[in-house]
């Protein structure tokens, strides 16, 4: 049961890394971001694609472990 478990996440793996490379290939076309005056160079689409991506896969684990331990801190008794 485990062996097929493990080959599953890798399919999985290697289907999510199939994605990305095809999702990278089909955006080449060059644009530049501008946000409140700021602009950045021209890059391919799919370099923010993939920068926002990451950084949403950090912050949002980050934003989790802050929740869970605001959570569990004992909170202290208020007298009435």
């Amino acid at each position: 049961m485990r062996g097929v478990k493990r080959f599953v996440a890798v399919m999985i793996a290697v289907l999510a890394a199939l994605v990305v490379l095809a999702f990278v290939l089909e955006n080449q076309q060059g644009v530049a971001l501008s946000f409140l005056g700021w602009s950045t160079a021209q890059m391919p689409v799919a370099v923010f694609v993939v920068v926002a991506l990451i950084v949403g896969m950090v912050i949002g684990p980050v934003l989790g472990m802050l929740v869970r331990s605001r959570r569990s801190k004992p909170r202290p008794a208020t007298r009435l």
